[in-house]
């Protein structure tokens, strides 16, 4: 697709607010249309950034010649519907995690994008973080050998504390989100831990609560503010992940790994200029100096993956093994037993 790629855009809260003035920064992409339920929040989106269509209507918009692909910022719920509705009028697709409410949903999305010969990808942004980049560099290279086990953990005040919808969002209403902590900000642990590791997620231990968010009315949210898992890969790791909307301090989302050759730390100080620390079995410490990402990258890569009509690196077939882990942590906890998932990439044993 020479030239610029022209995008229509579907929601209009933080979240497009945020990856669209990251978009911009690519000369390759092109906002040129917006599409709302209210023809007021579409109007005012367009204004504020320029935006020189609107819709009211996905159908209208995804038939529209103006637009080669679709990025996808609604609720939960919504993904799976929207993402195949535009890939079926031949839209590619940029979809915002968790990819879907139901395994079933995220498979048919993949089978979308197969069947119509579309480009699918799926919003996890972690990886491209130019500092768990270098991480990744430093892994391959065997900084710290094999890695034996993890300790992963995100955590902040929750949605109410940087949602547009202040108060009364929809991340707490199991109809719209059906899920809370663990498929907002546990999933990009999952993504980051599997690029990471170069492993994928075979069994989860995990125990999935609502512990102390409450509605405006007073009552308990419909969804998770915590949870907690084993994970076990395919490569032979083992770690814990924590995901938390009750981090009411300090925001928290350092990555510890535990190799046979030592210790890398990624953002477990409060020293940004420093968030890598490797430290190696005689005792010394090494920091990395990684200057702070300026976009999500998710844009970049897709932008990039449809110029050279190649998959994008987490396209919707590679975020089925993190959402297979997330419906199993649910699953476990519901349960109270180990889960397997992702057998098939089982090659450890």
């Amino acid at each position: 697709m020479p030239g610029k790629i022209r995008f229509g855009m579907v929601g209009t809260g933080f979240i497009a607010d945020w990856v669209l003035a990251g978009a911009r920064q690519d000369a390759r992409f092109e906002a040129v249309a917006i599409c709302s339920r209210s023809q007021e929040r579409a109007d005012a989106f367009a204004a504020k950034h320029g935006i020189p269509h609107t819709f009211t209507s996905l159908g209208q918009m995804a038939a529209s010649p103006l637009v080669d692909a679709v990025y996808i910022a609604t609720p939960n719920f919504l993904h799976a519907s929207q993402s195949i509705l535009c890939m079926r009028y031949g839209k590619h697709v940029l979809c915002e995690k968790p990819m879907a409410v139901t395994l079933a949903e995220c498979e048919s999305m993949v089978a979308a994008a197969e069947r119509n010969g579309k480009h699918l990808m799926i919003g996890h942004n972690m990886r491209f973080d130019p500092v768990h980049r270098k991480a990744k560099e430093l892994l391959d290279g065997g900084i710290i050998g094999d890695i034996i086990t993890f300790r992963a953990t995100m955590g902040n005040a929750g949605p109410e504390n940087w949602s547009m919808e202040a108060g009364s969002t929809w991340f707490f209403d199991k109809k719209k989100a059906a899920m809370g902590a663990l498929s907002d900000l546990g999933i990009h642990k999952v993504d980051l831990l599997q690029y990471l590791t170069g492993q994928k997620v075979i069994e989860t231990t995990a125990k999935v609560m609502t512990l102390n968010k409450h509605t405006a009315t007073g009552a308990p949210i419909t969804v998770d503010d915590n949870a907690l898992c084993i994970l076990r890969m395919s490569g032979g790791a083992v770690g814990t992940l924590a995901a938390s909307w009750t981090v009411y301090g300090h925001e928290c989302q350092s990555t510890c790994l535990y190799g046979t050759k030592g210790i890398m730390l990624i953002y477990n100080n409060n020293n940004p200029a420093a968030p890598i620390e490797v430290r190696n079995l005689d005792g010394t410490s090494t920091t990395y100096n990684i200057p702070p990402e300026t976009n999500s990258g998710v844009i970049d890569e897709f932008v990039d993956a449809l110029e050279h009509d190649r998959e994008p690196e987490v396209s919707g077939k590679e975020a089925l093994s993190t959402m297979r882990a997330i419906f199993g942590s649910i699953k476990s906890s519901e349960i109270g037993r180990t889960v397997s998932v992702n057998s098939s990439f089982v090659n450890h044993l």
